[in-house]
């Protein structure tokens, strides 16, 4: 059968290169062989291949170094298993912590590697752009910290609460905490973040079965009435039987609202006892422009959009903005922008445009604010995009206020938002 994907396989020793590479050019892919980290740099550079099977000890640069520079140059959007015939459980988890797909310890088995390589090609066809990870974030001291803290509490058992803005990476920083499992041949340890957190007042051990021997994310604590924080304290009372990690966000003062007497004591006492604090973008605005390139990197390379770049002049501009809305802001800006440029470079001029759209949206009814020039459906999307933005970061990410403003049920709201492509920094009352 023939397979459009190609893969590249990176190991130093010539007889695995040459075994693997048969057996996959036997099963109908195309193959790339690389023999060292250097040559597998190169290649990437000129194009991303489908998957990559990764060695981890080369001789150059080992597969965990080279697999941290892909995610930090926002070069990982492709699946990549790695491979090592003695590989420590440690080695595993770092990989998997920064972004790798799996692990296949040597000698491979043939049923293995095929079905690996299957499952690691399925899951990388849906991600027409592939999540921020936190290797990504930003180089600026408060994220360094940030990490140095994330790995600090990384192998502890107890709950973990994230104090965070909407949009400003909690998520990346509970995925970086996460612990897959790294042993070969296991399933994934379970990820679990509902949508909707009525279910702790309905059905807690449920969130407990479906998260065992995994993590339990739950976004916006805060907002969690009497019934579903006692679901909560319930859940917090059998982790270790269920073996999963809690981990909790929230973007307000919980010691405020205990002595307000809106929130459980008891509860915070467990839930808040690690606590780390993501710092928003605005903490780290010389990040910016290399976030921007980032985003606008990844439209290009799922082919949402022809070659573009940014002057220095225009990721200035955007590095002294505020971005209320953190991170998912500025993706779905730069998203507008390269959809919307009309030449390879996107100048400081049409970046103005777009930013005073989010800093005062009042002005984006005047007509030379408006998308007039795109066709109809597109210049819709484009004030829609604007408009649904502009409510989400009035409510601070409240989705229950922003569906009352908009006047829309919070299920359609969702449903035009997915549309539009507006990313979310989920709440308990999504």
């Amino acid at each position: 059968m023939a397979h459009a994907k190609e893969v590249l396989i990176v190991d130093d020793e010539v007889g695995i290169r040459e075994l693997l590479s048969e057996i996959l050019q036997d099963e109908g892919y195309r193959v790339a062989l690389a023999e060292n980290a250097g040559d597998a740099r190169a290649y990437r550079q000129r194009q991303q291949p489908a998957l990559v099977l990764l060695d981890i000890w080369m001789p150059d640069t080992d597969g965990v170094t080279l697999l941290r520079e892909w995610a930090a140059n926002g070069q990982l959007t492709m699946p990549v298993v790695m491979m090592s015939g003695h590989g420590t459980i440690d080695t595993a988890v770092e990989a998997t912590r920064i972004g790798a797909f799996d692990f296949l310890e040597k000698p491979i088995a043939l049923q293995k590697l095929l079905a690996t390589v299957g499952r690691a090609l399925k899951r990388g066809e849906p991600q027409v752009k592939p999540l921020l990870m936190l290797a990504t974030l930003g180089r600026a001291p408060v994220v360094a910290e940030l990490k140095q803290r994330l790995e600090r509490v990384a192998n502890l058992k107890s709950p973990l609460l994230m104090v965070a803005e909407p949009g400003s990476g909690a998520e990346l920083c509970a995925r970086f905490v996460h612990q897959p499992n790294p042993l070969p041949g296991k399933l994934n340890a379970p990820w679990i973040e509902p949508e909707n957190l009525s279910v702790l007042a309905e059905a807690p051990l449920d969130l407990l079965n479906q998260a065992r021997e995994g993590t339990l994310i739950l976004s916006e604590v805060a907002d969690l009435n009497r019934t579903e924080q006692k679901g909560l304290l319930l859940i917090a009372a059998k982790l270790d039987k269920y073996n999963t990690r809690l981990i909790c966000a929230t973007a307000r003062a919980l010691p405020e609202l205990v002595a307000q007497g809106a929130f459980d004591a008891k509860l915070y006492g467990i839930i808040g006892g690690v606590t780390v604090n993501v710092p928003n973008l605005r903490q780290h605005r010389e990040d910016v422009p290399d976030l921007a390139n980032l985003f606008l990197l990844r439209a290009v390379e799922a082919k949402e959009v022809q070659p573009r770049h940014f002057s220095t002049a225009a990721l200035n501009a955007m590095r002294n903005y505020d971005w209320p809305g953190n991170l998912s802001q500025l993706e779905n800006v730069v998203r507008t922008l390269a959809l919307t440029a009309t030449a390879d470079e996107i100048g400081v001029n049409e970046v103005a445009q777009a930013l005073p759209a989010y800093a005062a949206p009042a002005a984006a009814t005047a007509p030379s604010a408006l998308p007039l020039d795109l066709p109809l459906r597109e210049a819709r999307d484009a004030f829609e995009r604007v408009y649904f933005e502009h409510h989400i970061a009035r409510e601070g990410g409240n989705m229950s206020r922003v569906a009352d403003s908009v006047g829309l049920e919070r299920t359609h709201l969702y449903r035009k938002l997915k549309q539009l492509g507006i990313k979310l920094a989920r709440r308990a009352d999504d």
